[in-house]
């Protein structure tokens, strides 16, 4: 049976089994084409002198859309962890978020180009609707000297507000393990406004016991154009959400019942519920002078978040943020050729209380564990210049960013723990970039990195230089990296007019040497966090998107990671707080495969421009992991294959567009660890993945006036 599979996942291979939904865009492939934000200034791919990738909605318009992994499988060094099968989903670039067991750390997320991310990194993208999401920008590789806390990159989710016409669509999803989503979403274009909002609903059983979620989200945007130089954009979001936890597992344990919640977790009825809103305002404008120009744009926004956490207890979190992004952006020429020059900032404060109760049984009891207020504050500013060296062809990009991210916490209860802490950094970047072809680049960065602790990470354990007197842990220090990035990137010319058209491959090589590496670690199951190592990391990645023939398309995505501990001086602590000490030399950083590999291919059959139908495969390959530094082999998670499959139909009648699809995940129904709990010591690391799973959807949509 197991050749058979393997004999299927080839065949699928070569033979052109599935890939992406919808009409293909080819804007996608024609790299020198498409403009990105997501570098702080407006440029073609082809033009950047590091990795980065824009996928559009028409990649997974069709697909299962609960998670990011749902949306971006292929995607070349992008290694994502989904821990309950939903929106929870550890999200790691070259090893930087890999710490992280819950939230997103070392990439900063965007929407509409406004920090998803709190001041200190720590994020959470509950408010992420992929019906609401026209495309996504994916910059890999350190963007420290851009934004703040972004070692790994940075990823901006855009609205859908490139609509030609006014439309209303029904969006309908479902699927096993109780799965169902209903949406609505409308547009609205005229000549110098558009509108834009989505409502939705969303219910997850979960297939593992105790991993339920439902979640509301209401999304909106409106742009306005003041002048034919300048506009005025609004955006605003609101989302509730419940999601059950089930807890990480022994291997016996997993072995047993992989779909089974740790008692623990059952017995507290562990869970998170999350209330957020954000409201922003953003106003740009652009003047032309005699050979110059002029462009400035500034956002300000405002956020309200209520968080309950249920774990060893009963945590109230009620946060309230104010920031502010802003650049100016100065293009002049000389000698037939455009300089850049842009300086910019961020400013963002986040403060609220957070309360402690005891946990009976998942309630919030009457015992009051704990009163504090929290703040965290961001302050950071950046430049960009790039500079033409041969017009054209060779361009020099230098960046710099300094940020100074302070932690102020007090206990509202008695004001002998009270403390702060600050951190501060400048981190210069410098890059060329090679045109070989107007189609084709090679480039090279080197930088330096900064990336301080988050809040959660900076909570003190009663073992620390202090004892645990104050609430901020003293000794916790920054992590900090210099990093070496060289790749090449763009079109390949046709090998014939009907063969592999429109291909882009990408190929990227990378070392990253890593101070003070921030590593979690466990007393009596809470979880802390230690400066314990240097680490070295060196990678390759490769992509290729191709049109193979007329109406069959595939994309490839290879990554290789070497990410080994170079010093490792591993403090453990036991129940009566004697310390021992373990070397950890040479180890791989856990959570992080050596190899991931992902492939899809698509055909697409059109009949009389009104009816389309499709075919759709995905396959994905992840090597063993390890779950502790300590790099346990019987404890080491086996590599897994993933074979996902899908049909569908896409129809235009008149105004009326129907797509109607339909597909199963894990064909193979293969058993794996989808996602690790590092450094437990309780020795719980497993969550296991989804077996065989359905999952489709029917989405109507109508559109006013003529195309």
């Amino acid at each position: 049976m197991k050749f058979f599979y393997k004999f299927l996942v080839l065949l699928l291979m070569c033979s052109g089994f599935g890939s992406v939904f919808s009409q293909v865009d080819t804007t996608e492939y024609q790299m020198e084409e498409i403009m990105v934000t997501g570098t702080r200034v407006e440029q073609k791919i082809i033009d950047i002198p590091f990795s980065v990738q824009r996928i559009d909605q028409s990649a997974w318009v069709a697909s299962r859309k609960l998670g990011i992994n749902d949306v971006l499988p292929t995607v070349p060094g992008l290694f994502l962890q989904s821990r309950y099968g939903n929106h929870d989903v550890r999200v790691t670039i070259r090893g930087f978020g890999s710490r992280s067991n819950t939230g997103i750390r070392g990439v900063r997320i965007l929407l509409d180009g406004i920090p998803e991310s709190e001041p200190d990194g720590q994020t959470r993208i509950e408010a992420i609707d992929f019906t609401s999401i026209g495309r996504i920008e994916i910059v890999k590789g350190n963007s420290s000297s851009l934004y703040t806390n972004a070692p790994g990159g940075v990823i901006n989710f855009l609205t859908d507000k490139y609509f030609l016409r006014t439309f209303v669509l029904s969006e309908n999803e479902f699927g096993s393990f109780d799965t169902w989503k209903n949406g609505i979403k409308v547009g609205v274009n005229s000549t110098d406004t558009r509108f834009m909002v989505t409502g939705s609903y969303e219910n997850y059983g979960g297939y593992r016991n105790h991993s339920s979620q439902y979640m509301n989200r209401l999304n909106a945007i409106y742009e306005a154009n003041v002048t034919n130089k300048s506009k005025i954009s609004l955006f605003g979001y609101y989302v509730n959400t419940l999601i059950k936890l089930p807890g990480s597992l022994t291997l016996a344990q997993y072995k047993e019942n992989d779909t089974a919640a740790n008692s623990r977790s059952l017995t507290r009825d562990e869970n998170r519920f999350t209330e957020k809103g954000r409201l922003a305002v953003k106003y740009g404008a652009n003047f032309d002078t005699k050979n110059m120009n002029h462009a400035f744009d500034i956002t300000g926004y405002g956020t309200i978040k209520y968080f309950n956490r249920v774990s060893r207890n009963f945590r109230i979190f009620n946060r309230y943020g104010l920031g502010t992004t802003f650049r100016y952006i100065n293009k002049f020429k000389f000698s037939g050729r455009t300089n850049e020059f842009s300086v910019g900032g961020d400013l963002f404060l986040q403060t609220g209380p957070i309360a402690a109760f005891d946990n009976i049984g998942g309630n919030k009891g009457d015992a009051l564990e704990f009163l504090n207020d929290e703040s965290i504050s961001n302050v950071g500013f950046y430049f960009v210049e790039n500079f033409p060296i041969l017009k054209d062809r060779l361009a020099l990009l230098i960046t710099g960013r300094y940020d100074r991210v302070k932690f102020k916490s007090q206990n509202l209860l008695g004001d002998f723990q009270d403390t702060s802490r600050s951190f501060d950094e400048f981190t210069p970047k410098f890059a060329l970039n090679l045109k070989l072809t107007p189609k084709i680049a090679v480039y090279g960065s080197f930088g330096l990195s900064f990336d301080s602790p988050a809040g959660n990470e900076m909570d003190n354990y009663p073992f620390s230089s202090d004892g645990g007197l104050h609430l901020l842990n003293p000794d916790l220090k920054p992590q900090k990296s210099t990093n070496f990035e060289g790749g090449i990137k763009g079109d390949l010319p046709n090998l014939k007019n009907k063969y592999f058209k429109n291909t882009f491959i990408e190929l990227t090589f990378y070392h990253y040497r890593l101070e003070d590496v921030i590593v979690p670690f466990t007393v009596d199951n809470d979880v802390f966090f230690r400066n314990a190592a240097t680490s070295n990391r060196t990678g390759f990645e490769a992509g290729l998107t191709s049109e193979v023939i007329k109406g069959l398309t595939m994309k490839a995505a290879y990554t290789y990671q070497n990410f080994k501990y170079d010093k490792y001086d591993a403090v453990s602590i036991d129940a009566q707080g004697n310390l021992s000490h373990e070397y950890f030399d040479g180890s791989t950083e856990p959570s992080n495969p050596d190899n991931f590999f992902s492939g899809e291919m698509v055909y697409r059959y059109t009949l009389k421009n009104n009816y389309t139908f499709f075919i759709k495969g995905n396959y994905q390959y992840v090597g063993g992991m390890f779950v502790d530094d300590r790099n346990t082999d019987s404890l080491k998670t086996k590599a897994y294959s993933l074979l996902n499959g899908q049909i569908g139909v896409d129809l235009t009648l008149g105004n009326f567009k129907l797509l109607a699809y339909g597909g199963v995940n894990n064909i193979a129904d293969e058993k794996y660890v989808a996602f690790i709990n590092i450094n437990s010591d309780r020795m719980e690391f497993y969550e296991s993945g989804p077996r065989r799973n359905f999952f489709g959807g029917l989405s109507l949509a109508y559109m006013f006036g003529n195309h």
